[in-house]
């Protein structure tokens, strides 16, 4: 791993995401922290990329490294661990339960892949099918239930959809932005997880 990616690239990277990820765009902009519960999924997922090898916390953190070097490796564990939580939080709908639901699917698919012990490179697919998957249901899926119907047939099958799920499973209208927004972010994250010092 070159100094310039250790020292600028990934902190950028993952600083971006952390701010990124809890933005909201709404009538005002607002950052939002990550919730408890992406916050322990960042554990989670944290846990997977070093037990698959996608992260070699030793390559950023030793004894054998400069301490210069170590604070800067600690930085990069941190700003992963943050921007892991915010990814987590730009991918989950708002409170309601949408959210309960996205986040049991998030634990149960970071359960299920952890448990597969994949390597690197099927860990880091399997962690873009998660956050491709989740961007699809919320900004495409959910959004279009939840914005106000335009035609007839749209209108009946949004009746159709609240009535059979007792309008529990939409979530307030989003901001055009959001989506490009949200898809930025999550870009950058995976590509940030791509970059990382791998085990050798």
């Amino acid at each position: 791993m070159t100094a310039a990616r250790e020292a600028i690239a990934l902190p950028l990277t993952f600083l971006t995401v952390a701010l990124l990820g809890g933005l909201r765009i709404s009538d005002r902009v607002a950052l939002l922290p990550p919730p408890l519960f992406a916050l322990a999924l960042s554990v989670l997922l944290l846990a997977l990329l070093v037990r698959c090898g996608a992260l070699a916390p030793d390559r950023l953190v030793h004894p054998s490294r400069s301490m210069l070097a170590n604070l800067n490796g600690l930085v990069i564990v941190l700003a992963v661990f943050l921007a892991t939580a915010q990814a987590f939080n730009a991918a989950t709908p708002d409170p309601g339960v949408p959210r309960v639901l996205f986040n049991v699917a998030f634990l149960l698919l970071l359960a299920n892949t952890m448990a597969a012990a994949p390597d690197r490179v099927r860990a880091l697919r399997s962690v873009l099918v998660i956050f491709g998957s989740a961007f699809v249901a919320k900004f495409v899926v959910l959004s279009a239930l939840s914005t106000p119907a335009q035609g007839g047939f749209t209108r009946a099958m949004q009746m159709l959809f609240e009535g059979v799920t007792l309008g529990t499973v939409t979530q307030d209208v989003l901001h055009p932005v959001s989506g490009y927004v949200a898809f930025f972010t999550l870009m950058l994250y995976l590509i940030g997880l791509v970059l990382l010092p791998a085990r050798g």
